[in-house]
């Protein structure tokens, strides 16, 4: 079965220039104790994002998840998709650190690489003309993460650059969820707050008629994502982190045909997010087949659909 990773990064997207992080060769994760290996092999359901040990563990999570950031490059992209039947991945640019270009340029070495746009709230100067190009070269959407990029959903430039991209008639994956990603003298970099669903229902209510990715289904927080968002029909919700259960209740509350698959890739691992959602459907392959591979191409306007391993 053909399968599309919606939601992943190649790059180090914490820090500044950090396309330079895709063409390093020899990366390897260092052994250290990483409270996520543990949750991917219970399906997601023991240690991670989504349960009470993640908070006993958060230091030793956060320094796991950041060590993980530093090993997204080509190279073990391609390692990553070894014995899976995924197709495409979309590769998600959060800049300033990891741009549309370092993407655009990295799908020039392998296909399977799909890409979304994002924009420097630094820099928004031009915007119209930015979009415009980054569509042309295959953007198939817009990218927003509040708490790397230090700014709340809410925030005027928000509604502004949002506003203007709405134009494209592009969806819009938005990271949702309380997380941490900086340690010791950087913790002043985290605004964990900036990820909590309440700014998150105000951007999607303001804008009824823009399609809404809401990314990792709101970790942690997804009791508040089902909650605030269950009379929204403007949003889909993407599988990263989330146990069978809580896939199960998203399936429930918003329809399977809003649910995509996606892994994080690298800070999950993919073959352990195919397993969970394999878990949560049962057997079902239709519902597999809506989860992994038609919800994203009808969403994203995917049309090559030919299995380009």
């Amino acid at each position: 079965m053909n399968i599309i990773d919606v939601h992943c990064h190649l790059g180090d997207i914490l820090y500044n220039d950090g396309g330079k992080l895709i063409y390093e060769t020899g990366v390897k994760l260092p052994v250290e104790f990483d409270p996520q290996n543990i949750n991917e092999k219970n399906h997601m359901q023991e240690i991670g994002m989504n349960s009470i040990p993640y908070t006993v563990f958060g230091y030793w999570s956060t320094k796991a998840q950041r060590a993980r950031n530093f090993t997204a490059t080509l190279e073990n992209y391609r390692l990553s998709l070894k014995n899976t039947d995924i197709i495409y991945t979309v590769c998600m640019p959060i800049e300033p650190n990891v741009t549309i270009e370092d993407l655009y340029n990295a799908s020039k070495f392998d296909d399977r690489i799909l890409f979304f746009t994002s924009v420097d709230f630094d820099n928004i100067n031009d915007l119209k003309k930015k979009f415009q190009h980054d569509i042309n070269i295959g953007a198939l959407g817009l990218k927003l993460h509040p708490i790397i990029q230090k700014i709340a959903l809410n925030n005027e430039r928000v509604f502004d650059v949002i506003e203007l991209f709405s134009y494209w008639k592009k969806p819009i994956l938005v990271h949702a969820g309380i997380a941490y990603y900086y340690l010791k003298n950087e913790q002043h970099k985290n605004i964990p707050d900036y990820g909590k669903i309440n700014y998150l229902n105000v951007l999607v209510r303001t804008f009824p008629h823009i399609n809404f990715i809401i990314g990792h289904a709101g970790l942690s927080q997804i009791d508040e994502v089902c909650k605030q968002l269950k009379d929204c029909k403007n949003i889909w919700l993407d599988t990263s982190f989330q146990p069978p259960a809580n896939i199960n209740k998203l399936i429930k509350i918003f329809g399977a045909e809003k649910i995509m698959f996606a892994s994080d890739w690298p800070f999950t691992n993919r073959i352990p997010s195919i397993k969970t959602v394999k878990y949560a459907c049962e057997g079902d392959k239709i519902l597999e087949e809506m989860i992994f591979y038609k919800n994203a191409t009808n969403l994203l306007d995917i049309k090559t659909k030919v299995n380009c391993k």
